[in-house]
């Protein structure tokens, strides 16, 4: 086929393909007709009518549209854009050695089967049985580049192109009748039907391309991590002399402080200390334990730093705060009467709307001033405010007990590691006595008696120590058995006060004066000699005030059943954690309020001794009912 390689100017070429000798054009062009196929004029001539040609026929090409994409030397003209709704016309192809007739439209498609991966061969089925290789070349030579041809005797082949898309193209000659030259014989003619072939080649280079792919993009990611990798950290020098005094002076700087500390543990950890070596380690310890006073001073600093900011952001606050209530100021003076009236309705809603702005943010502000200083108030100590008189006294009371229990808990404390120090003279002297005993009877009785005397001494000193520590205990319990009855009188003025502070809240105005004067009088005089009353009126005191609410009502009941199911009684932390599940918002001090208002259902005793003394509540209702 030589006029494939000409390009667009082989159409004149072609139009001589299309000369063939028949002898009668009419006979021709009916049995085109009857198979359902648009005649081409041969020569420029039109055979048969403008009304029986369909859309888009051009006899001056002489050929129909839209074009044949794989025909040799029209391939490189683009076709002209198709419209969706109009069916794809197969129009006739003319080789050298034989002509490709389509198949009648009004059939349907051929059918193929479903697509291998990788797909470069094809099936062609129907050739006639006079074709040969070189025919089947010529025609599908025009999809593309063929590697592979292998052709059977059974009148069907098998066709291996260098790229997948180039199927497609040949799929495109299925259904087409295939007649040699112009011969009507059944040898030369056959209905030619394209499909995919299933070539092991094709799987094993697609395979190969897959993991192509896939080492690629393997390698991809493997990249893209590793530079996302953090580096690592460098590796450890071994131990040696001179990198040791490189790592004591990295250790005194203290910009190289961070790393000389890991470069330490990791030689310690790695068991280079020893007998030779234990020097040099305990110097650089040192070194490292005298950063402590630094880091303790910088801490210091950065807390300095802090409280200066928070004082200078409170000080911002309240600044704002200030200005918010100028604002409001202004439109509470907006609002009133004499310059409201002069607004109009649109200049009131509009004032009416910044009000309620600067209104809430103003409250927002105060609740964070608030906040603020509530957290500076949980700091400090939960005492109350210094109003009550009794409450200074107390005060003063816990501060005077809480240093002498200091003082004594130093002493007792001093005196235990004394003794403990002693205890261990002891054992070194008896094992040097172990050691050095012989059975041999040449030595004196002057070097052994030496060692005893000093046991003895020592276990002299050792007693005399002992009796010092029994005497502390025994201070130390009674200035905490005096603390606790300091304690339990406050506790007893306290609710005295608070009773006679609701009868004068439920008492009428004459009633609140002869109260007041009462309670003048009842302060000045009867405060300290109250603290002398007996038990059974302190607790009828607080008895008379019962219940002031419903939520006291409700941790009464609380606080009961949790100590009732804890007869060995529970100290107030614990108690407070377990109601903090319930309600948030109740604080240890209430509770401890409400539990000392009742003495006859709740008792407070001391349990332990020494370091593990604490405080612990017991319910005691049923006992009060018994005793009742």
């Amino acid at each position: 086929m030589a006029s494939a390689a000409d390009g667009v100017g082989s159409l004149g070429a072609e139009q001589n393909h299309l000369s063939v000798p028949v002898a009668d054009h009419g006979a021709w062009a009916t049995a085109m007709n009857n198979l359902g196929i648009v005649p081409v004029g041969i020569g420029g001539q039109q055979l048969v009518s403008d009304s029986l040609c369909i859309q888009r026929f051009d006899p001056g090409l002489g050929l129909l549209t839209p074009i044949n994409p794989i025909m040799a030397g029209i391939s490189l003209v683009p076709p002209p854009p198709v419209p969706a709704d109009v069916p794809l016309v197969k129009e006739i192809i003319h080789c050298k050695s034989c002509t490709l007739f389509p198949q009648n439209p009004n059939l349907p498609p051929p059918s193929t089967r479903e697509r291998p991966p990788g797909c470069r061969t094809v099936f062609v089925g129907g050739l006639p049985e006079n074709a040969t290789e070189e025919i089947i070349r010529e025609v599908f030579d025009q999809c593309g580049e063929i590697t592979a041809i292998r052709k059977s005797k059974k009148n069907f082949c098998h066709i291996r192109f260098s790229e997948e898309f180039m199927v497609d193209k040949a799929l495109y000659l299925s259904g087409y009748r295939m007649r040699i030259g112009s011969s009507t014989d059944k040898k030369d003619s056959g209905r030619i039907h394209v499909d995919f072939a299933q070539a092991r080649d094709d799987l094993y280079e697609w395979e190969c391309k897959q993991r192509l792919l896939a080492r690629e993009e393997r390698h991809r990611r493997k990249v893209h991590e590793d530079r996302l990798r953090p580096p690592s950290p460098p590796p450890v020098v071994h131990y040696s002399e001179h990198e040791a005094a490189l790592l004591a002076d990295r250790l005194k700087d203290d910009h190289k402080f961070s790393e000389a500390t890991a470069v330490l543990f990791t030689w310690i950890d790695r068991g280079e200390v020893n007998r030779r070596t234990a020097n040099h380690f305990y110097s650089m310890i040192q070194s490292a334990n005298s950063h402590v006073r630094r880091l303790m001073s910088e801490k210091a600093q950065h807390e300095e730093e802090m409280e200066s900011a928070k004082e200078v952001f409170k000080n911002a606050l309240l600044a704002i705060l200030t200005q918010f209530e100028q604002i409001t100021a202004v439109f509470t003076a907006a609002t009133r009467q004499k310059a409201w009236d002069h607004f109009s309705k649109a200049q009131r809603k509009n004032i009416d709307i910044w009000r309620k702005q600067c209104e809430e943010l103003r409250n927002a502000h105060s609740e964070e001033i608030m906040g603020i200083r509530r957290e500076e108030e949980m700091e400090m100590s939960d005492d109350e405010s210094d109003e009550n008189p009794c409450k200074k006294m107390r005060v003063e009371e816990n501060g005077v007990c809480d240093q002498t229990q200091a003082s004594l808990r130093e002493e007792n404390d001093s005196l235990r590691w004394q003794l403990d120090a002693y205890r261990n003279e002891v054992e070194l002297l008896r094992r040097e006595q172990n050691r050095t005993a012989r059975p041999d009877d040449d030595h004196t009785a002057a070097p052994t008696h030496s060692p005893e005397a000093q046991i003895q001494l020592l276990q002299q000193s050792m007693h005399s120590m002992q009796q010092q520590l029994l005497t502390l205990q025994e201070k130390l319990s009674s200035k905490e058995a005096e603390l606790e009855q300091a304690r339990e009188e406050h506790r007893y003025l306290e609710g005295e006060v608070l009773a006679l502070r609701d009868k004068l809240l439920s008492s009428t105005g004459e009633a609140v004066e002869g109260t007041n004067g009462e309670i003048h009088e009842k302060g000045l005089n009867g405060c300290v000699p109250s603290l002398y009353l007996s038990r059974d009126r302190r607790s009828e005191l607080l008895l008379r005030r019962g219940v002031a609410s419903e939520k006291e009502a409700l941790l009464l009941g609380i606080i009961s059943t949790f100590l009732h199911v804890h007869p060995f009684g529970a100290n107030l932390e614990y108690l407070w954690s377990y109601i903090q599940r319930l309600d948030s918002k109740v604080s240890a001090v209430e509770l401890e309020r409400l539990m000392v208002r009742l003495p006859s259902m709740f008792r407070q005793e001391l349990s332990g001794v020494g370091a593990t003394l604490e405080k612990r509540w017991k319910f005691c209702g049923f006992d009060t009912l018994s005793s009742a």
